[in-house]
C-alpha cells in the first residue's frame, strides 16, 4: 500500500470520526460538562497522550524561526477552533455543526492558493466544485426547521468561524510538516493549546460534577477526547505529510453524508434516492482532487 493511498485513508478515517463527534459531544453538553471545561479536557487530554508517545520517538530540536509558526497554528488550531466549535455545537445542532463544516474545503482551497500559492489544476477546481454541489444537496434536501432562534443563528456564526479557523490552521501547519516528526508537531501544539486556553477554562474544568456520570458519559468523554481530538489531528498531519491540504480539507465533504447514514441507523430518518445522487457527487468530487495531477 503507497503512502498517498494510507494519507488518503488517514483523511478519510479522521472525518469519518469528526462525523460522529457532532452528535456525541452535544450530548454531553451542557448538563454534564460546558464548552470551556470540554475545550480543556481536550487539548489537556490530547497533550497528555502526545507527550506519552513522544517518548518512544525521536527527539527534534525545534529552529527558533519555527516557534511562531507552532503559535499561529496553535491559536488558529487548538484554540479558536476548538472554542468556536464547542460553543456553536452547544447553541446550534448536531446537522447545522456537519453542514456548516462543508465550508472549510472551501476556504482551504482559496487560502492555499493565495498564502502558499498552491498550484491550480483543473481537476481539483472540478472536483472542489462537484464535492460542494452534492453537499449543498444535501444540506436543501435534509434541511430541518425544528427551532429558529437566534442561538441558533449565534451558533451557526461560531460554527463558521470554526470553519475559517481550521482552514488556517490546515494550510498552515502543511509547512511544519515537511520539517518535523506527527508527534513532534502535535505534542508542542497541544501543550501550547493548554497554556493558551488555562486562563479561560481551566476553573471551569475543575468545576465539572464527575460524580453525576454513569459509565455511558465517559465513553462519550473518552471519545471526543480520544478519538474526535487525539486520533483526528494524529490522523490529519499524517494525511498532510503527503497530500495537499486543500485535498485533506475536501474530505470534510463527507461528515453531512455521515451524519444521514447515523440518522437512518437510528432510525430518525430514511435514505432517498435524492440523498444517494447527492452523495455520489460528493465521492466524485473528492476522487477529482485526491488525484495526482501536474499543474499545467
Amino acid at each position: 500500500m503507497n503512502n498517498r493511498l494510507l494519507a488518503i485513508i488517514a483523511a478519510l478515517s479522521a472525518t469519518s470520526i469528526f462525523g460522529l463527534n457532532h452528535t456525541i459531544t452535544k450530548s454531553l453538553m451542557p448538563f454534564f460538562i460546558t464548552p470551556s471545561a470540554l475545550l480543556f479536557a481536550r487539548v489537556l487530554g490530547a497533550c497528555a497522550l502526545f507527550w506519552v508517545l513522544s517518548i518512544f520517538s525521536k527527539h527534534e530540536k525545534i529552529e527558533t524561526k519555527d516557534w511562531s509558526k507552532f503559535l499561529f497554528c496553535t491559536v488558529f488550531g487548538m484554540s479558536v477552533n476548538m472554542i468556536s466549535a464547542i460553543k456553536g455545537l452547544e447553541l446550534s445542532t448536531p446537522i447545522n455543526s456537519s453542514i456548516i463544516s462543508t465550508i472549510s474545503p472551501i476556504i482551504v482551497f482559496i487560502i492555499s492558493i493565495i498564502i502558499i500559492k498552491e498550484k491550480v489544476v483543473k481537476t481539483r477546481i472540478i472536483g472542489v466544485a462537484i464535492g460542494f454541489v452534492g453537499a449543498i444537496s444535501i444540506i436543501l434536501i435534509n434541511s430541518r426547521a425544528d427551532i429558529n432562534t437566534e442561538d441558533i443563528r449565534s451558533g451557526n456564526v461560531l460554527l463558521l468561524l470554526n470553519s475559517i479557523s481550521y482552514a488556517i490552521y490546515l494550510v498552515s501547519v502543511r509547512s511544519l510538516t515537511i520539517k518535523y516528526s506527527i508527534i513532534t508537531i502535535m505534542k508542542w501544539l497541544f501543550l501550547f493549546g493548554v497554556i493558551l486556553n488555562a486562563p479561560f477554562s481551566i476553573q471551569q474544568f475543575l468545576d465539572v460534577q464527575w460524580h453525576i456520570y454513569d459509565n455511558v458519559e465517559f465513553l462519550k468523554l473518552s471519545f471526543v477526547i480520544i478519538g474526535a481530538t487525539f486520533a483526528v489531528y494524529l490522523l490529519n498531519i499524517y494525511a498532510l505529510k503527503t497530500l495537499k491540504a486543500s485535498t485533506v480539507g475536501m474530505f470534510i465533504y463527507l461528515q453531512p453524508i455521515i451524519g444521514i447514514i447515523y440518522a437512518v441507523y437510528t432510525g430518525s430518518d430514511r435514505l432517498k434516492l435524492t440523498d444517494i445522487l447527492s452523495m455520489t457527487l460528493v465521492f466524485i468530487g473528492i476522487y477529482l482532487v485526491s488525484l495526482k495531477k501536474e499543474a499545467n
